[in-house]
């Protein structure tokens, strides 16, 4: 728990729910990647949480940035970055988008069809770009669904159109799974991508990168493996698979760089039972799934949460936000155990919400506005 983050609420002067991040939690972090992985880039996925002082920060300390849309390019580049610095790593692209981020200078590229080959080949000659292949998530909290990527053994043929178009098939990608818990992911992905290489090797074209992906986690409830775990295992199944022949590596930080940077400060506005009978209380914050929580959903994530009245007895509890919609609950499934002392209007803290909580945080859903955000 960040002493400044406390510091920083015990002096706020506005009401109603509001994330902090504490910049300096950030500069570790991205110590902590570029020091167990000195021969990777860092390629921070911005949609964990792109606020202008974390961009910039990332910006000073040489990240470069995972880029979802134009209007993330344009966030980047307003922090002086070089478009040099940018991926555009969303699969699902408009053209027009494509080539206002060539216009841009970005040059480079994520695919997972012909189609979006074909499309880049229009309109942004001469790019970069990588093939995103399937992974399995097992291991992750959030797995991520097929919505991205392609089978391994259609990735040669998607890169080969893309050589035989005129741009540079230049690699290959994946993601194991968002809060991946398992070492050894990478290693099984890793392989799949060494596979690649080698049958665009026998075809006659070389690739030069894998972009490993984010994945690494955020302690919320779970103990999970140190950053310099992941650089280990990572470095293993590389040489592993590749031997002396090592390609150009990235990876993509999104919650590893600040979801343990980032706090957020809720009230408890009713708590109340179902009937005269009901074991479990309802207890309501003022906030939700709809502006900062959403990754509550299917209860995937457990956020840690702080009361005043810690240390006392506790029972379990289901958790839910303030909206008048009935998914907006948060833990019901696997009640939630807090105080049984905790009153209407205690101030509760929810901790490690540095990542994709004011980026799922709704504009203005049944009128409560969108979560504050201070960036300390």
């Amino acid at each position: 728990m960040s002493e400044r983050i406390l510091d920083f609420l015990r002096r706020r002067q506005t009401d109603g729910p509001c994330v902090v991040v504490d910049l300096d939690i950030v500069r570790d972090n991205y110590a902590a990647f570029a020091n167990a992985l000195p021969d990777t880039s860092v390629y921070y996925a911005i949609k964990a949480n792109p606020a202008p002082e974390v961009l910039n920060l990332l910006h000073e300390l040489g990240s470069s940035f995972d880029c979802a849309s134009v209007g993330e390019i344009e966030m980047v580049l307003a922090t002086g970055a070089a478009a040099s610095r940018i991926s555009y790593g969303n699969t699902i692209k408009k053209e027009r988008d494509i080539a206002r981020a060539y216009a841009l200078g970005v040059r480079l590229f994520a695919v997972d069809c012909v189609e979006e080959v074909e499309k880049i080949a229009r309109v942004a000659t001469g790019s970069r770009v990588f093939c995103r292949v399937l992974c399995d998530g097992i291991g992750a909290e959030w797995p991520l669904s097929r919505k991205f990527g392609c089978d391994p053994a259609m990735a040669p043929d998607v890169l080969e159109r893309a050589h035989c178009l005129g741009l540079e098939a230049y690699g290959v990608s994946f993601h194991v799974g968002s809060q991946q818990a398992n070492l050894w992911a990478w290693d099984l992905a890793l392989g799949m991508a060494a596979d690649v290489f080698n049958e665009m090797s026998r075809r006659g074209i070389e690739l030069k990168m894998v972009n490993m992906g984010g994945g690494f986690p955020t302690r919320y409830l779970k103990d999970v493996p140190g950053v310099p775990s992941y650089g280990e295992a990572i470095f293993h199944a590389l040489t592993k698979h590749f031997g002396n022949r090592l390609p150009i590596t990235i990876v993509e930080p999104g919650r590893g760089m600040v979801g343990n940077a980032g706090m957020i400060e809720a009230e408890v506005v009713l708590i109340s039972r179902k009937s005269s009978d009901d074991e479990l209380r309802w207890v309501y914050l003022d906030i939700g799934k709809f502006h900062g929580l959403a990754e509550t959903m299917d209860e995937a994530i457990r956020y840690p949460i702080r009361t005043p009245k810690d240390g006392d007895e506790t029972a379990p509890c289901i958790l839910a936000g303030p909206t008048c919609d009935s998914v907006d609950v948060m833990y019901e499934k696997t009640p939630y155990e807090l105080p049984v002392s905790l009153s209407i209007g205690d101030k509760v803290l929810i901790e490690a919400c540095g990542a994709y909580t004011t980026t799922y945080s709704t504009v203005g859903f049944n009128g409560f506005a969108p979560l504050a955000s201070h960036v300390i």
